[in-house]
Order: structure tokens, then C-alpha cells, then sequence
């Protein structure tokens, strides 16, 4: 029989009273209970009835949620349309727009003379171009209503990077193919839908940046377009005009015209010589500096719009986009009204359901990508200062208490296109045809009627009375 092998004394304890905690009656209330069954369908087989390491646990799918649209299940524009939605592909991009014509109205009214009345109607299709953030939904109560007025069609559709046009990836390398969402690009669609309604020309009406494609339009084809309605135009004028190649030409060939003949009446003094090749001299020194300058300023610049375009294109850039419009976008809608109070579910519905579409983030940066680069392109007048060389008749319309492109700015486009009108809409914010659409619809039908000399019939008795 084996003995047993005494312990160091410094492992051996001195005998005590057992404590509480260790007894054994304390130690079988400490045992857990096991329930009655088999043991729950997450144990592990090495020990049956424990709780598993956070590592077997199936991983928790994060739920993404912008502007109250979960991310997690994204569709294709195609399945988000509308029943009267309609698909146009141009240069492979398949664009959203909706049409209608006066003969769709049903709503026949008693006091619209110019419903059964075709020798009052216009003729000419209107082409609706909405502005930033927006789609075709912010032109849904006007439509009809122009339609009758124009006793035509009338279309509007949706930019790229907007609404339910289809969203693809561009590649800033790619030369082959027109980026999808630059101006030109939009330019392109607008002339291509006045194509595609059978007109020779049409009426354009833009809203916010939409007026910057209108404007283009008419720059690049004013043969296409009849007339111009600009609604808060997002045209800003400054205040001192930019000297353009030509002003610059001409004020340079009259101070060179003055100089001579200054220099003509000089006396002839080898003094008064040496002082006038030393004044052009510092003159030549400050000129050469100046472009330098220029230059420089100009590099800068170049170099950090290319380090902005760089991040908006990384994931930084996508998770600031859906930042930006979960914190912001419905906040933007509320604010663009006179009465947030009245924006309705159906309204925020409307503006976000583009965000159901797949690719809405990658789209959405690469047209503020464009917009980056074609703000730093001096190869291009800015339409700001050609407002002047608009030629066809041109209405601007603004709301008086349009938070986001103010009145006065409004006002000085319209005083920058010769012979254009200006009409303020009262109680309207930045969005008047959504939110005074009547008064929209007659202010255009009034400038309509005088552009081309179509008076309604309201005019022709007030005409015969007088």
C-alpha cells in the first residue's frame, strides 16, 4: 500500500472551521438548475446546456435605415415605376419621364374657356425639367393643367442621379461615352424629348438647377426652343461681371490707342523716353505677376477639387452621402416650403422614394463630382454671364419667401435677360408649382398667351368691351 507523501509546509494550511461559503450545502445551492428536456439548440457538445462564446453566435444583421427607407433592400428604378411611368434610353442610360396631353384632362371645368376653345391653345409642347433633389413627382399637379393651356404635350423626366432613371457606374477614364450625369449629358435628353414629342420646338420651364439645364438647352440648340420659364432660378448672378476675352481686347486696344497717342505729344526728351520704357516696364513686371498669380490660385484649386473628387469617391464619400440625407433630406423638403406644416406623408413619400433605388448613392456623388469639375473648367463662360445673349421670350418666376434661392437673386436674373418678366407667387417658398399651383398655372398661361398671341377668352371680351 503506497504512503502518503507528506506536502511542503508551505503548501500545507492550517486546519479551520470550514467557512459558509464553503460548505457543501453552499455549494449544491450554488449548482445551476438544470431544466427538464434536451438541452437548447445553441449548446455545444463539449458542454451540453452552457451559453455560447460570442464567436458561435450567427452574426446580427445591421439594419440601415436613410430618410426612413431601409437600405437593406434596394430595387431597380424598373420596379419602383409608377402605372403611367415611361422608360426613353439615351446613350444606353434608360431615362424616366411621364407624359400627358389635353385630350387625357378629364376634369373639364365650367370656367376654362380654353378647353373647348382649340384656336386658343398654344401649340407647343412643354418640357418640364426639375431641380436638385427632385424628380418628376414635384410637377404632378401642374401637368394637366399645361397641357390644356398648351393643347399639347406635355413631358418631364428625370436627370440621372435622380428619381427612377436608371443609375450606372461611371468611370471618369471612360472617354468614349458622355458622362451620364453632367450637363451636357442633360442638354442631350432635353433636345432628344422635344425630338421624341414630334416638335420642331418647345417650351421649357426648369425649376432651381433645372434652369440651368433649360438655359444650356437653349445656348446649345436656340432654334429648339420657343420660350423660357425660369422658377427659382438657381443662377447666380454676381454682382461685378468677369471681363471677358473681348471686353478685355477692346479696353487694352484703347488704352494702347490713348498710350500712343500720348506718347505722341510727348516732347522729344531722351528723358522723358527712358521714363515711359521704364513705366512700361513695371507695367509689363505687375502684369506678368498677376498672371502668375492667377495661375497659381488656379493650381490650387485644380489640386483640391481633384483631393475632393478623391474622397467623395471612396466609401468616406458614401457613407457621407447617406449621412447627409438621413440628417437633412426631409428636413431640406419641410424647409423648401412657405407652411412646413403642410407637407404632407404623400409628399415626403414622393421625394424619398428615389432612395429605394439601387446605386441612389454612387449616383448622386458622381453628379456633385460633376458639378465640382465643370465649376473649375475655364475652357466655359458661365451661363451667369451670357443671361444677356437670350434672345426668346423668357418668364422668371419666384416665391416670396423662397428660403433657398432668395427673391432678389430671382429678380436680378430677370433683370439680366432682356425683356424678361418677372412675377412673384405670394405664400411660396422655393417650390410655388407644388405649393400655389394654380396661381403658377395662370401666371404661365398669362405669359404664354402674350409671348405668342394666343389671348385667353376672358381677355377677348374684356378686348371687345373696350
Amino acid at each position: 500500500m503506497p504512503q502518503k507523501v507528506p506536502l511542503p509546509c508551505y503548501l500545507q494550511s492550517p486546519p479551520s472551521a470550514p467557512h459558509p461559503r464553503h460548505s457543501a450545502a453552499f455549494s449544491r445551492s450554488l449548482r445551476p438548475c438544470r431544466p427538464n428536456g434536451p438541452p437548447p439548440a445553441f449548446a455545444s457538445a463539449e458542454f451540453p446546456g452552457s451559453v455560447p462564446d460570442i464567436a458561435q453566435m450567427p452574426p446580427r444583421r445591421r439594419h440601415r435605415s436613410v430618410a426612413g427607407i431601409d437600405q437593406d433592400d434596394l430595387l431597380d428604378p424598373d420596379a419602383l415605376a409608377d402605372p403611367d411611368s415611361s422608360f426613353y434610353e439615351i446613350n444606353g442610360i434608360r431615362v424616366h419621364h411621364k407624359f400627358c396631353t389635353h385630350e387625357d384632362s378629364s376634369d373639364q371645368s365650367a370656367d376654362s374657356a380654353i378647353t373647348n376653345a382649340d384656336q386658343n391653345q398654344i401649340g407647343l409642347p412643354i418640357v418640364l425639367l426639375h431641380g436638385f433633389g427632385s424628380s418628376v413627382f414635384s410637377w404632378t399637379h401642374i401637368m394637366r393643367p399645361l397641357a390644356r393651356i398648351a393643347g399639347a404635350k406635355v413631358l418631364a423626366f428625370d436627370r440621372p442621379a435622380f428619381g427612377l432613371t436608371s443609375r450606372t457606374i461611371w468611370s471618369g477614364d471612360d472617354t468614349k461615352t458622355i458622362n451620364p450625369y453632367s450637363m451636357a449629358f442633360s442638354v442631350i435628353a432635353t433636345l432628344a424629348f422635344i425630338d421624341q414629342l414630334g416638335a420642331k420646338k418647345a417650351v421649357l420651364v426648369g425649376h432651381s438647377a433645372g434652369c440651368l439645364v433649360a438655359v444650356e438647352a437653349y445656348f446649345e440648340a436656340p432654334e429648339r426652343v420657343a420660350a423660357l420659364v425660369l422658377v427659382a432660378p438657381a443662377i447666380f448672378v454676381p454682382v461685378f461681371r468677369r471681363k471677358g476675352v473681348k471686353e478685355y481686347g477692346v479696353g487694352e486696344q484703347e488704352w494702347q490707342n490713348k498710350k500712343d497717342s500720348n506718347g505722341s505729344n510727348l516732347p522729344t526728351n531722351p528723358l522723358n523716353r527712358i521714363w515711359g520704357k521704364f513705366l512700361e516696364l513695371c507695367l509689363w513686371i505687375a502684369g506678368f505677376l498677376m498672371n502668375m498669380i492667377r495661375a497659381t490660385v488656379s493650381i490650387v484649386r485644380s489640386l483640391y477639387c481633384k483631393a475632393v473628387v478623391a474622397v467623395l469617391r471612396s466609401s468616406v464619400g458614401v457613407r457621407l452621402v447617406r449621412l447627409v440625407m438621413d440628417k437633412f433630406g426631409i428636413l431640406a423638403v419641410r424647409n423648401a416650403w412657405y407652411d412646413p406644416s403642410k407637407v404632407t406623408d404623400h409628399v415626403i413619400q414622393g421625394y424619398t422614394k428615389p432612395l429605394r433605388s439601387r446605386g441612389w448613392e454612387m449616383a448622386l456623388l458622381e453628379y456633385t463630382i460633376s458639378m465640382i469639375m465643370d465649376s473649375i473648367s475655364s475652357s466655359k463662360v458661365p451661363v451667369s454671364e451670357r443671361l444677356s445673349e437670350i434672345s426668346c421670350p423668357v418668364l422668371v418666376v419666384s416665391g416670396d419667401t423662397d428660403r433657398l434661392v432668395p427673391r432678389w437673386n430671382t429678380e436680378r436674373v430677370a433683370r439680366a435677360i432682356p425683356g424678361a418678366g418677372f412675377e412673384v407667387i405670394k405664400n411660396s417658398g422655393h417650390l410655388p408649382q407644388e405649393e400655389r399651383p394654380e396661381e403658377f398655372v395662370s401666371v404661365v398661361e398669362r405669359f404664354l398667351r402674350k409671348a405668342f398671341g394666343r389671348p385667353s377668352e376672358q381677355e377677348k371680351l374684356f378686348q371687345a368691351a373696350a
